[in-house]
């Protein structure tokens, strides 16, 4: 493919309702979306980086700059075989991988479009099904957070997964087994708790929880490994997995025994085929976690969910749930049994509403091949 321009945008979009977690509430997102015009076909990506340099030190601040000063340039000017090539293309820059996955997913996506083929397949995928599960944030009270499981359990998901720090854990945990013994049930703690709390981890062991996900610093795998060690529970990391090489290193030292993989936070398609790649040969299970993306990240993340060892139900979930209207076409649905059926038309199967897009844009900037 011959890359003629790369257009970012900045589009403002309210949530449906409120997400808290350790690090704060939203409610709203700015999200970066980006498209990539190669022989005619346009791809897209969606930069998860947020708004604030809290889950990341990148940003939307960061990730902009970044895209239109170094990694689109680093497009222009050759051909791009496959959305494979990007990590290469973009090696001189170190870090910045929320960047580099919105660039490189876009190229995926292009490449799909090109030879007609399904994001799903050419990544590798087997899947036609995938298991959905939701994540729900800290809420204004346990009554609250009580009737979101309803609604939420009632909708057909297949894993719970709630948001966690101190004096917002035992207590909810308490009311949600008490009125729903068996449902799969996790926590995410968004690295609010420090090992010398070890004590204090161990009483989520009476909980029966799939895991605890990132209880610990967010770069940190050697003090998980000593954390998994005392607790029953298994741990999920997210934020320490930058890539293929901190998964290696987290299953040797026993430091987890699930791993969550989102594209954006390891770099792209090719990095998060990597992660679930060592996984796989170490027999641990992992599942996609969700970065309250739009219609545009979330069908990467469906596409990505067919791979073979994503076993666990994962937080792609409805867009409904976090959008009064996506923008996407068609909108991303669970059946009432839980599961996204996947579609084998070219790309992601999904529709991108460039009408809508346009007027939800703040701000836009195309760079094009051949102009500094």
């Amino acid at each position: 493919m011959k890359i003629e321009s790369v257009t970012l945008r900045e589009i403002h979009i309210p949530l449906v309702h409120f997400f808290e977690t350790s690090f704060g509430r939203v409610y709203g997102r700015r999200i970066l979306l980006v498209s990539v015009q190669a022989d005619g076909i346009r791809g897209w990506g969606e930069c998860v980086a947020g708004e604030d340099p809290y889950y990341s030190s990148e940003w939307i601040e960061t990730a902009w700059p970044t895209i239109k000063h170094y990694l689109a340039p680093a497009l222009f000017g050759g051909e791009v075989g496959s959305g494979r090539d990007c990590p290469a293309l973009f090696a001189k820059v170190r870090g910045h991988r929320m960047a580099k996955g919105a660039l490189e997913n876009a190229i995926w996506d292009a490449e799909a479009r090109q030879k007609q083929q399904p994001l799903w397949k050419l990544l590798g995928g087997s899947r036609r099904e995938i298991a959905c599960g939701v994540s729900i944030g800290i809420q204004d009270s346990p009554e609250q957070l009580m009737g979101k499981i309803e609604t939420e359990l009632a909708a057909g998901y297949r894993r719970i997964k709630i948001k966690v720090k101190p004096g917002w854990d035992l207590n909810v945990l308490e009311k949600i087994r008490s009125r729903w013994a068996d449902i799969v049930l996790s926590v995410d703690a968004n690295s609010a708790y420090t090992l010398d709390q070890v004590e204090h981890l161990r009483k989520f062991d009476a909980f029966n929880l799939l895991m605890i996900e990132q209880p610990l610093w967010n770069d940190e795998i050697y003090l998980h490994a000593r954390l998994q060690k005392a607790i029953r529970t298994a741990i999920c990391l997210d934020e320490s997995i930058r890539n293929a090489r901190d998964a290696d290193f987290a299953l040797e030292t026993g430091a987890c025994r699930i791993i969550n993989i989102k594209v954006g936070r390891v770099g792209g398609f090719t990095e998060a085929k990597k992660v679930h790649d060592v996984a796989l040969q170490h027999d641990v299970p992992v599942w996609c976690g969700g970065m309250l993306e739009s219609g545009v990240g979330r069908a990467h993340n469906i596409a990505l969910s067919t791979l073979e060892n994503f076993r666990l139900p994962g937080d792609v979930s409805a867009s409904k749930r976090y959008w009064k209207e996506d923008i996407v076409e068609p909108e991303v649905e669970v059946r009432g049994d839980g599961m996204i059926p996947i579609s084998d038309a070219p790309g992601t199967g999904y529709h991108v509403r460039e009408d809508m897009i346009q007027k939800l844009t703040v701000r836009e900037e195309t760079m094009r091949a051949g102009k500094p």
